[in-house]
């Protein structure tokens, strides 16, 4: 199934859809980890299209702080959706030590399913932020004939995190799913506040800015723009199929809004940069991190933005994004650079 179409299926019921140039992409650079924490979430392509329909209700009371949602609720909230389910097998880890993530997704029958449709390179995207969205990594892991997945990762803080399986199982819902579980990593936890609101984002010399605000239940552009050392970036690399990568996490509820920019590399009219726009409906008001994805001389980096959606302004906030995950964990195919695949 291609990205367009899921694209199609995603807006409607996430109410989010990202358009506009292709943005920033991900693999072994930082992933996100930072003092002062993030946020992020679900599935959207096509500017104008609809989104991905995600588990969840309006008023569902999970969104801490969100006041009355405007749209439907976003994925990631549930362990099981329409049939399908979570299978974590590693349900705790220990802070700062070399862990491996291992988990199926079964079926209706109990059975873990060993099929899947490929959207944006991967059967599967697997994304781990701690819950005051301080860390955040996406993954790729390696399925065996058996249908387990596994990911070597390595997390720096202790603290409860949620796991999200973005997925479209063969024959099954075909719009995709995003399921979440708990993971616990140990140590000693010292939670931290959610960043506050910013414009500019600064990792490993480059420099991001965010231009544009979050509305709950109307669409609104955001840009971003990607410059190194004061100068425009102009030759941003595909990662994933696209020139960019980003995921929204809602605070208090870290309900999942997973989006990819519209347009592709050699389409003819998407530009590698220096500004990605994104067309974005929030679902609800309250605080939203978003981690933005770009990979320019062959590696991934990750910028991370707080922005607010209604009753704030739209402020926004940004921090580079610290990634320290290595190279791919035994892809598929390689992306090129460094989040963990």
């Amino acid at each position: 199934m291609n990205t367009a179409a899921r694209a199609g299926l995603f807006a409607g019921a996430l109410a989010v859809a990202f358009a506009g140039a292709y943005g920033v992409g991900s693999a072994v650079g930082p992933v996100a980890d930072e003092d002062d924490p993030p946020a992020h979430g679900g599935h959207a392509a096509d500017a104008g299209a609809g989104a991905k329909e995600e588990a969840g209700k309006k008023g569902d009371g999970h969104g801490g702080g969100h006041g009355e949602d405007t749209g439907p609720a976003a994925g990631g909230l549930q362990l099981s959706e329409s049939g399908y389910t979570l299978d974590l097998d590693t349900r705790r880890i220990d802070a700062r030590s070399p862990a491996e993530l291992r988990f199926a997704v079964r079926g209706a029958d109990g059975e873990p399913v060993t099929s899947y449709e490929r959207e944006h390179g991967k059967e599967l995207h697997l994304i781990v932020a701690s819950r005051d969205l301080g860390t955040y990594r996406h993954l790729h892991p390696v399925r065996d004939a058996a249908g387990t997945w596994s990911t070597p990762v390595e997390l720096p803080k202790a603290g409860d995190y949620r796991v999200f399986a973005d997925f479209v199982p063969t024959g099954g819902p075909e719009n995709g799913l995003t399921l979440g579980g708990d993971l616990a990593v140990a140590g000693d936890y010292r939670p931290a506040a959610l960043a506050g609101p910013e414009r500019t984002a600064t990792v490993d010399g480059y420099e991001v800015t965010l231009d544009g605000a979050l509305t709950p239940g109307s669409a609104r552009e955001v840009e971003f723009s990607v410059e190194k050392d004061g100068k425009p970036v102009t030759d941003l690399q595909p990662y994933l199929g696209a020139y960019g990568h980003l995921v929204a996490l809602r605070a208090g509820d870290l309900a999942y809004l997973h989006v990819h920019p519209n347009g592709e590399p050699g389409d003819g009219s998407t530009e590698p940069g220096p500004e990605v726009a994104f067309s974005a409906t929030a679902p609800s008001t309250g605080s939203y991190r978003l981690f933005l994805d770009f990979k320019h001389d062959g590696e991934v980096r990750t910028a991370a933005f707080t922005v607010t959606a209604g009753g704030g302004g739209g402020g926004a906030s940004g921090q580079g994004a610290d990634g320290g995950q290595g190279a791919e964990s035994g892809q598929d195919e390689a992306d090129g650079g460094g989040h963990s695949h």
